[in-house]
């Protein structure tokens, strides 16, 4: 969760060192324990440190081995036994195997040059400037958990992990990037993997590196998600040590010390990370255990999270906190509070709720699970698998699909499927978006955004037979919002959301078990789990939540009035933009115009100077 700057001159200019300390002064806010900078010539870098315990004791940067080269990084190395063993035979110099991540990822650019992103794993951002080759070379982790954004500015480069550091640059324009608005009020994010709603400032895409050279810039993609066959194993059993296995592996390389949190919402996912913390906590001390968080409605939507939060606490024997969020700010209280934000965001008060709770309940925890990724990677796609099967003529493992899937589930084969699957259609129809009436004609025009919109809804046509929807599910960019969410808030609340189901091993595993049985209501996770957590967990059906705390909110409270900047009316007719929405979907929809109007009216009534050398992203209350 540190932050970092990089500055330089590929003329040769030198670089404003006072620019440079502004500019990392501005990153105080994700690193409170220290700044640091270093200036060489046309080279600056300069580092915000967030100290997690026990990581980070060594975590000085920026950082060298021999004054040559440099690396700013905010970055999480996993299984670093096996890169300080691959490093052993290149690297004439041993790694210890307490040696910081920012060392591995120094001693990864020096052995294999920007080749190394194939050796590591983990989430991370980094920049290095090679000054023997004047070449800066940056790079960022294969799902793009930690973001990074970079503006070239003629023969000047700036890259930081913070989108405002960047638009500190005097050569940086204030100018909009009107795709990205046009996206942001369609859909509620950008749908460009590798721009900003800036139009200087670019991002690195997820699965990059880029090297900039006095004579050229090079952007690759480094990896794709690979498309993979099924696995079989002999014995059931197999499936689920192996998933166990590597979900511990992935978590123990999350949790390296006691200070370790848990978004345990009690249903299976989240009760598999907590299960799984306790297990690598424990490993070191027996007394150890994470700390568990539950976020509960009991008037607005009344769900039994707290009920099935607290079994799964009781059985693991480990400390639960309990936060009631129905009197929160949210959409009710929208006059009352403010947030600057760098990019516009649909609901400002619901994420100054979620800042205030990083603050005053999680702290001083620096380190939270979130458990997000087998929704999607184990959709239940028998059909696609069924007909592999058959096409290969695979009569004996089609036998034992449909044979197991009779043993392990109580229902006749394929019925709930069936249902599922009528039930999907339904819930589809019932939230089909319409292209939205409010939004200016001219500026539709000149963004395409009926283009945009017929785009968003065509299917893709997947490369993974087997497995087509949970593939490309992980190929869509309603990733890169719900990071940048944990990124800001997470830097606001000084604590650092990792993603143990998003590790790139469990990930590949996940997408290569057998779709029958082992996916259908998340089979192979609930066996995993049967010894670990209460069998009411692992029986409990997945919870739909028809009605959101903001729906609720706003049936009961009212919604916001707009009042319109000037600026919003290039992109949107105010008088067409609903004042009581009738519906979830409606809701939405009708808080994008609000969000963007909002984010404009901080724009223009915070002086731009004073935001950015105070604390870019400032929080403020509105009180």
């Amino acid at each position: 969760m540190s932050g970092f700057v990089a500055i330089v001159n590929l003329d040769g200019a030198p670089v404003d060192r006072g620019l440079l300390g502004r500019m990392a002064a501005l990153l105080a806010f994700r690193g409170p324990d220290g700044q640091r900078v270093h200036v060489a010539g046309n080279a600056g870098l300069g580092h915000a440190l967030l100290r997690m315990p026990v990581e980070s004791d060594r975590d000085e940067q920026p950082f060298t081995l021999e004054g040559r080269r440099w690396i700013v990084a905010d970055a999480r190395v996993d299984a670093r036994e096996d890169l300080i063993a691959a490093l052993g035979a290149r690297d004439a110099d041993a790694c210890a195997r307490d040696v910081p991540d920012v060392e591995l990822l120094f001693r990864a650019y020096r052995a294999w040059g920007e080749e190394c992103v194939a050796h590591l794993l983990g989430d991370f951002t980094f920049v290095v400037w090679d000054e023997p080759r004047q070449r800066l070379f940056c790079a960022r982790d294969q799902l793009g958990v930690k973001p990074c954004f970079y503006a070239q500015l003629g023969q000047t480069i700036v890259v930081s992990n913070t989108l405002d550091c960047v638009r500190l640059h005097p050569g940086v324009s204030t100018n909009l990037h009107d795709p990205a608005i046009a996206d942001f009020l369609l859909f509620g994010a950008n749908q460009e993997t590798d721009t900003t709603v800036f139009r200087d400032i670019q991002r690195l895409p997820a699965g990059h590196s880029i090297t900039w050279s006095r004579e050229t810039a090079q952007r690759r993609r480094y990896w794709t998600l690979p498309v993979e066959g099924p696995l079989y194993f002999r014995r059931a059993a197999d499936y689920t040590d192996r998933l166990t296995e590597l979900l511990d592996a992935a978590t123990r390389d999350r949790v390296r010390s006691r200070d370790a949190g848990v978004m345990l919402s009690g249903g299976l996912d989240s009760s598999a990370l907590a299960a799984a913390a306790t297990r690598a906590l424990r490993e070191g001390s027996s007394d150890a255990a994470p700390q568990a968080f539950t976020c509960v409605y009991d008037r607005l939507i009344p769900l039994a999270d707290r009920h099935y939060a607290g079994l799964v606490a009781a059985h693991l024997n480990i400390p639960i906190r309990y936060d009631a969020r129905d009197d929160e700010p949210s959409i009710a209280d929208w006059g009352q509070a403010s947030a600057y934000t760098p990019e516009p965001v649909a609901n400002p008060p619901a994420f100054l709720a979620g800042v205030a709770f990083l603050r005053n309940v999680v702290a001083p925890t620096r380190v939270l699970l979130y458990g997000e990724g087998p929704d999607d990677a184990l959709r239940y796609e028998w059909s696609p698998y069924v007909s592999h099967l058959l096409k290969c003529r695979r009569v004996a493992l089609l036998v034992r699909a449909i044979a197991d899937d009779l043993v392990m589930h109580p229902r006749v084969v394929f019925w709930s499927s069936i249902r599922m699957i009528a039930g999907a259609r339904a819930q589809a129809r019932r939230w089909e978006p319409r292209f939205p009436d409010w939004l200016d004609d001219g500026f539709a025009a000149r963004c395409n955004c009926k283009d945009r919109w017929a785009a968003k809804s065509e299917t893709s046509v997947s490369p993974h037979a087997l497995r087509p929807r949970a593939y490309e599910s992980f190929r869509a960019v309603h990733w890169q919002p719900l990071f940048d969410d944990c990124d800001l808030g997470g830097a606001f609340g000084h604590a650092e959301f990792r993603h143990p189901f998003l590790d790139l091993r469990v990930l590949r595993y996940l997408l290569a078990v057998p779709a029958v049985p082992w996916c259908r209501n998340k089979l192979i996770i609930r066996r995993a789990m049967r010894s670990a957590l209460p069998a009411a967990v692992v029986g409990r059906k997945k919870t739909n939540v028809r009605v959101s705390a903001d729906f609720a909110r706003a049936r009961g409270g009212g919604f916001p009035r707009l009042v319109p900047s000037s600026e919003l009316r290039r992109y949107v007719i105010p008088g067409r933009v609903p004042s009581a929405p009738e519906s979830e979907l409606e809701l939405r929809a009708a808080l994008r115009p609000l969000g963007l109007n909002h984010w404009l009216q901080q724009r223009a009534n915070t002086d731009r100077r004073e935001v950015h050398h105070e604390a870019a992203h400032t929080v403020r209350s509105g009180k």
